[in-house]
């Protein structure tokens, strides 16, 4: 307008200011004039139209602000058809409602499982809330209770509304005036509560009111559709997962399939265990060894040094009670081999990396190929036992050393690969509680892989052995054989030998060491000629008598010969006297403390059990054959060389 109509002071200038929307500070300017340059009923008339451009006013600023809202809330869907994630979408929420409702504060709490409400997505908050606290009861519950939007000007105050200690706390440390809390309902459904606050007292109007409420069902429609899009998401992702697993499962499962083929191949062709054991590591990118019951290793594909072979055994006894894998430590696997209540062994297993379900069944693949290669090896050696059992048959009836039927058996023996220039031992063994026909293929197995022979005569299994300890070759037979028929076994034992001759001799020694240990009333245990004693003296074909002394006494008699000492005169002294120390130092006319001092060396030489009643019988039998053959050779009891 010109300047003239600026100064005109009536209605049609407030019209003009009102058309302009000129600011509120030029209606004030107008009264202000019209106070100094009116009449007073010119002035009245002027302040009633000013009043009704003020509400005009006011009404076309809630309208622009709805329209703002409005568009807001537009924009609010068209943001929410947009594919966020769940926090990222209630972060949108609380923004705009924040900003449409001019709210200091403004938040999501989601309805849990058991009722409780979780904070999330808090937008304007000034104290250290931690996204997830729990809300077991407050305003938020009661809006939820109502079903319809609880606010209040003034929370602190308001009696009418549910206080909660927890919801006080926090609403007092962010310094909360009003509060609104609209739930959220989609369908049947409850998803919980949409928090507004200021930090002022404010009434909020109902069309502020209805804003919110507008959003809250946009929120529960896009929180539910976010909400089984993340479930989708997740099942794509399990579906993905499982498909990965089948597909690395079958994978694996071809590669069991290719190393099953290859160790049955290398089985089929003859092989051996050396063989099929690289190719079972191969196949399971580990270390593997195969070891016999005794723990003792007969294929392996590297040595493991830091292994504990006492604690390798306590597991392979509880592999074998279990009848399955059994882990040893941290990375290694024990696992029995088994042919039906046989125990064949166990295989020790370190694998480069963890084994899973299809590498443990790849490990029972491994462990069923090495119990059928033992047994087609023990299989062998009964379809060649008829041939060793006539050969060791024929040893057996040699007449003498030497003759043309000797040197003959002897070239057989070496075609076969059995060498009896090598020392030898002979063993009579006979189980005590049946599985005769079982002891016999194991003695034929055991036979075939120990370089030896097998035969059955009188009701014993003979096996003829490479070994130079009569006594040990016969505690591990009896040991391991008693362990497969689950009975104990009696052995006796003869040797060593060194000529294909001395078969004969050995057998009947063997025999006779069987018979003394019936008599005895030992049936179970095992020993030789050696382990006899004085019995063992009568019961020998060779009647080594030197030796006889010089296993009972002989480092004492060495001892005398080289120190020109009186053990030997005191010991004679000490049994006949009744194991008497001072009644011997009387008969050798010495002081007592020089036959304790004698006896002190003789328990140093002797071992400290040559007092026992079986070895003491033994010492006194050799003293007084040692002193009978001197006196019959050289006419004196004095020391001699054995």
């Amino acid at each position: 307008m010109d300047d003239g109509d600026i100064h005109r002071l009536d209605l049609l200038t407030v019209l003009r200011l009102l058309a302009e929307e000129a600011p509120l500070e030029n209606f004030e300017e107008l009264l202000l004039r019209a106070g100094q340059e009116c009449t007073p009923a010119d002035q009245l008339r002027l302040e009633k139209a000013v009043r009704l451009a003020y509400g005009i006013h006011n009404a076309q600023e809630r309208r622009r602000q709805r329209e703002e809202a409005l568009a807001d809330l537009v924009d609010t869907a068209r943001d929410l058809t947009q594919l966020h994630d769940l926090g990222e979408l209630l972060h949108i929420i609380t923004r705009r409602v924040k900003r449409i409702i001019n709210a200091d504060l403004a938040c999501f709490g989601l309805l849990n499982e058991d009722g409780s409400l979780s904070l999330h997505a808090a937008e304007g908050v000034t104290t250290a809330l931690v996204p997830g606290t729990r809300m077991d009861g407050g305003p938020g519950h009661q809006a939820l209770s109502m079903g319809a939007p609880l606010w209040t000007a003034d929370y602190l105050r308001d009696t009418s509304v549910d206080h909660w200690p927890q919801a006080d706390e926090f609403i007092r440390a962010e310094g909360i005036k009003s509060l609104l809390a609209v739930p959220l309902f989609h369908g049947d459904s409850t998803l919980g509560v949409l928090f507004c606050a200021t930090r002022s007292v404010r009434r909020l109007s109902p069309v502020e009111i209805g804003l919110v409420c507008s959003l809250a069902a946009l929120g529960a429609v896009a929180i539910e559709r976010a909400e089984r899009l993340q479930d989708a998401r997740s099942e794509v992702s399990e579906l993905e997962l499982d498909g990965f697993r089948a597909r690395t499962t079958l994978a694996r499962l071809e590669q069991l399939g290719d190393a099953q083929s290859r160790m049955m191949g290398l089985l089929l062709s003859g092989a051996d265990l050396d063989t099929v054991a690289q190719a079972a590591a191969d196949a399971l990118d580990s270390t593997l060894q195969l070891r016999d019951p005794a723990g003792r290793i007969i294929a392996a594909t590297a040595e493991l040094p830091d292994l504990d072979d006492a604690g390798i055994a306590r597991t392979s006894w509880e592999a074998h009670a279990r009848r399955a894998p059994v882990v040893h430590g941290e990375d290694t696997w024990v696992t029995p081999v088994l042919a039906g209540a046989e125990n064949l062994g166990f295989v020790v297993l370190r694998p480069a990396q963890a084994l899973v379900g299809e590498d443990q069944q790849m490990l029972r693949l491994v462990v069923q190929t090495f119990a059928l290669q033992l047994l087609l090896q023990r299989g062998a050696a009964v379809t060649e036992a008829p041939v060793h059992d006539a050969l060791f048959n024929a040893l057996l009836a040699l007449p003498s050393r030497g003759s043309q039927q000797a040197r003959h058996l002897e070239q057989r023996l070496s075609a076969v690969g059995i060498d009896l220039t090598e020392p030898h031992v002979l063993l009579a063994v006979r189980p005590e509680g049946g599985g005769y026909g079982r002891a016999i293929v194991w003695a034929s197995s055991h036979a075939h892989g120990h370089a030896g022979l097998k035969t059955v005569q009188d009701g014993c299994i003979m096996l003829l052995l490479p070994g130079t300890d009569a006594s040990a070759v016969a505690r591990f037979v009896g040991g391991e054989l008693a362990a497969v028929l689950g009975h104990p076994v009696t052995v006796g034992a003869a040797g060593p030998g060194g000529d294909p001759g001395d078969v004969g001799r050995l057998r009947a020694e063997a025999v006779r060491c069987l018979e003394a240990l019936t008599v005895l009333d030992a049936t179970g245990s095992t020993a030789s000629l050696g382990d006899l004693g004085f019995m063992g003296l009568l019961l020998s074909d060779a009647q080594d008598v030197g030796g006889f002394i010089g296993s009972a006494v002989g480092p004492v008699l060495d001892y005398d010969r080289k120190n020109a000492t009186g053990l030997t005169e005191t010991l004679e002294a000490y049994f006949a006297t009744g194991s008497s120390p001072s009644k011997a130092a009387e008969a050798l006319h010495v002081h007592p403390n020089t036959v304790s001092r004698r006896l002190e060396r003789v328990t140093a030489l002797l071992g400290p059990e040559w007092q026992r009643p079986d070895r003491a019988l033994d010492i006194q039998l050799a003293l007084r054959v040692h002193r009978m053959r001197a006196v019959l050779r050289l006419g004196s009891p004095v020391a001699e060389p054995l």
